[in-house]
């Protein structure tokens, strides 16, 4: 599933490309999850945000579009109507102004669309109740350590709830977790602890958008693949030596989620 860093890539390229454009014509499949594109026939784009792991269009009466990509979804950009006519996998698009058709392709349909008034998220919890951004100037170590105290479940669990910090995903909290020597399995964490993960999350964040995100399968972003997967120093490494202190790293299962970490780097 694309995260922070894929969304926030994918959001500044399509900015270029959407932003002051009316949208001329829009259609979708049949899908629930995609009739909402049909709303937006007529609007203006002025804005392009990201809320997470969520895109979030702003339009000309006050109105959002509201896109998640899911596991497989792509938003692709080409001339005209041509590219939505020849993608089996093409789940909505927008045709505007300036000749472009922006196409959301879906191989596994878990993407989904909403319209919503401006800053009314009350129907889709995942947005509505998402902590903090973390590059945020106001989210401090101390925010971390406090939102952490006192909860049961484990740590690499709590970074994938969306509820700690918005927009991380598998890859990147494995590769958080282990840039800041922090066994994955912890319930509870110091002070100290709190500032190196933060600290870490928005370095392995910050990292993998210079790199166009991570590519493992269906991401692409509008100029194709992302780099950062060569750069990966934790996920999907088990079996290999630990770039730090050269133990093998291990696979273990937390909460239904695949789980890489260094015995000795994350000891608890």
């Amino acid at each position: 599933m694309p995260e922070l860093p894929e969304v926030e890539t994918i959001r500044r390229q399509l900015c270029r490309e959407v932003v002051n454009q009316t949208v001329l014509r829009a259609g979708s499949h049949q899908s629930q999850k995609f009739l909402p594109a049909r709303k937006t026939k007529g609007r203006r784009f002025i804005g392009l945000g990201r809320r997470g792991k969520y895109l979030i269009g702003e339009f000309d009466n006050e109105t959002e579009l509201i896109i998640h990509l899911g596991m497989t979804g792509q938003l692709l950009v080409g001339k005209e109507d041509a590219s939505k006519k020849l993608d089996p996998y093409c789940r909505a698009w927008w045709s505007l102004a300036n000749g472009k058709t922006v196409v959301f392709r879906d191989v596994r349909r878990f993407g989904r669309l909403a319209v919503v008034n401006k800053g009314e998220y009350s129907n889709i919890p995942t947005l509505r109740d998402m902590g903090p951004e973390p590059f945020s100037g106001d989210l401090t170590g101390d925010d971390i350590w406090l939102r952490t105290k006192g909860r049961r479940s484990r740590i690499k669990t709590q970074l994938l709830s969306q509820r700690l910090i918005a927009g991380v995903g598998n890859i990147y909290a494995d590769e958080a977790l282990f840039l800041a020597r922090i066994n994955p399995a912890l319930r509870s964490i110091s002070r100290p602890q709190a500032e190196r993960l933060l600290d870490s999350v928005r370095t392995v964040f910050s990292e993998a958008i210079e790199r166009g995100g991570t590519t493992l399968r269906d991401y692409r972003n509008l100029e194709g693949e992302g780099s950062n997967q060569h750069h990966l120093k934790c996920y999907g490494r088990s079996g290999e030596s630990c770039v730090v202190c050269g133990s093998i790293l291990r696979l273990r299962v937390i909460d239904a989620r695949s789980t890489t970490w260094c015995p000795q780097c994350q000891a608890r």
